[in-house]
């Protein structure tokens, strides 16, 4: 069967390459076409437009790339069609994906969304839309079959598709040369996550490196972001002295004593890696005015919401600031007083995020609903 996926950033390209994969399995004759990443093309899909060239974050920044943004929509509906998929498969990335949810619907082409979009923390309304557009919702969150229940909608609970990234990258995380490969001296390492998003990493390295000197026992290391060049990162190495890796988050965390993480995706990896973690976030100011009046959750990270308690110190705009850091900082370190209270709360999170195997139920079901349709 052909497949038409849509992921949006770094994190949906890496569960949809997971899921692609468990496709083939479930049905070998799988053909991919796909905006996404290099790990989706990597799993063989024909790649249309990649997610770096797609992520506008924050409310004043899609008003300001709106223009463009219209000419992806036109430019996609048309892919679709010419394409011709018996599924369109969409991940996360809720303002582009509902609208291509209901394109291909009313064209008759089936539409599975596998991640739901954050509508349990603002735009409820649109599950109006995904219950008219979407044929099966897959949801990786275990309160999420609950929240639309509420609105008699059935969807599939997989588990999440991190627990299956984690176990698989484990065992060369554990690797010893990654100091010596990436020519880190042996004090204990403080990790930087500070997103997947230009704009994103240059305002969070700025407040994540500010507390750099306060701690001269320790070495800071970037994680770099999928499909960033390493370009953009040589001017915060060449004026701050820190060290980058690419492609080793996992081996970075693994031998981290602590992090300073973007909410995100990244929180809930960090969470998984048992790496006491401050969750950090700044945005622009009037797009973050505006969140605060339209979004309903107590929380923003991951690991917050998934426990329904505070495990992580999230420090957000204006609270992002240097004494803040340095203090919450200081308590995850060794022998902090946060530190191992926030490692026994990730296993209550591991348990209540199930086991690992998402991305093959979520695969298996997706063509048992295909093939229903077609006998």
């Amino acid at each position: 069967m052909r497949y038409y996926l849509i992921a949006g950033e770094a994190s949906g390209d890496l569960h949809a390459s997971f899921l692609m994969k468990a496709l083939k399995v479930e049905d070998p004759q799988a053909t991919f076409r796909a905006w996404g990443g290099d790990l989706m093309h990597d799993q063989g899909a024909e790649l249309v437009k990649h997610y770096r060239n797609l992520a506008f974050m924050g409310f004043m920044e899609v008003a300001i790339h709106l223009p463009v943004i219209l000419k992806n929509f036109r430019f996609c509906e048309r892919d679709i069609l010419n394409y011709k998929p018996d599924a369109l498969i969409l991940i996360d990335y809720p303002g582009f994906n509902l609208r291509m949810a209901k394109f291909a619907s009313k064209h008759g082409i089936r539409v599975f969304y596998y991640i739901s979009p954050q509508l349990w923390a603002w735009r409820s309304s649109r599950v109006k839309t995904i219950k008219k557009y979407v044929d099966r919702m897959f949801v990786i969150l275990p309160f999420e079959k609950e929240f639309y229940a509420k609105y008699k909608y059935p969807v599939d609970f997989i588990g999440h598709p991190l627990l299956d990234v984690i176990c698989e990258r484990m065992a060369n995380a554990a690797s010893s040369d990654f100091r010596l490969r990436n020519s880190l001296t042996n004090h204990p390492i403080i990790a930087l996550l500070p997103g997947s998003r230009k704009m994103e990493i240059e305002k969070m390295l700025h407040d994540m490196l500010s507390v750099k000197d306060y701690f001269p026992d320790y070495q800071f290391v970037i994680a770099a972001a999928p499909g960033i060049p390493q370009q953009f990162y040589e001017a915060w190495t060449r004026i701050t002295e820190v060290r980058v890796v690419f492609n080793q988050t996992y081996d970075l965390l693994h031998h981290s004593e602590a992090a300073l993480v973007t909410s995100g995706t990244a929180t809930l990896e960090t969470a998984l890696m048992e790496v006491p973690q401050v969750v950090c976030y700044r945005g622009n100011y009037f797009s973050y005015l505006i969140a605060r009046w339209v979004v309903k959750i107590k929380f923003i990270s991951l690991v917050n919401l998934i426990a329904e308690k505070k495990v992580v110190e999230e420090l957000i705009q204006s609270d992002l600031n240097k004494p803040h850091l340095i203090k919450s900082l200081k308590s995850i370190l060794k022998d902090g007083a946060n530190r191992k209270r926030i490692i026994r709360d990730y296993q209550e999170i591991k348990n209540r995020l199930g086991g690992s195997g998402a991305s093959e139920r979520a695969a298996h079901l997706m063509v048992q609903y295909l093939m229903k349709k077609k006998v």
